[in-house]
């Protein structure tokens, strides 16, 4: 799968991270976020990874900023984007099956590590459901429209 991964000056370390647990599960990542602390204005990457991924760019993507909800509001301003902040693995399987979240945010001063990898693991391995949740999702779609 091929992933974006954006991320603020809050997130650094965990982004690392991250970027190469992606990686060495097989997926090639993008990485547009900050690359080091210095304090920066995280809306724009937020708005870039999701252009990224409503234009079929990428596949889907990965949002990490101090909670996971500033890099997911500026996401979801972009049509054809349904970010999830996610502090654990169930909401992050269940925002695929039922959403069909597109991109997933957590927060580097919210989740340990290996909780991320966790709602990672749990994104990545989740399936839309379709069905009666599409309608829903087509609600959601028609929202920016």
């Amino acid at each position: 799968m091929k992933l974006v991964l954006a991320n603020d000056h809050a997130a650094v370390d965990m982004k690392f991270e991250m970027k190469a647990y992606l990686e060495d599960l097989g997926h090639e990542v993008i990485d547009i976020g900050a690359q080091d602390t210095t304090p920066c204005d995280y809306p724009e990457f937020g708005v870039r990874a999701g252009e990224m991924v409503a234009s079929g760019e990428v596949d889907g993507g990965v949002l990490i900023c101090a909670t996971g909800i500033g890099l997911s509001v500026a996401a979801n301003k972009v049509k054809g984007v349904r970010a999830a902040v996610c502090s654990e693995p169930v909401s992050a399987r269940l925002a695929k099956e039922h959403n069909h979240a597109n991109m997933i945010a957590f927060g580097a001063r919210i989740v340990g590590r290996e909780t991320a990898k966790a709602i990672l693991d749990a994104w990545l391995d989740a399936e839309y459901l379709g069905g009666r949740h599409q309608a829903r999702v087509d609600q959601i779609d028609a929202i920016m429209e």
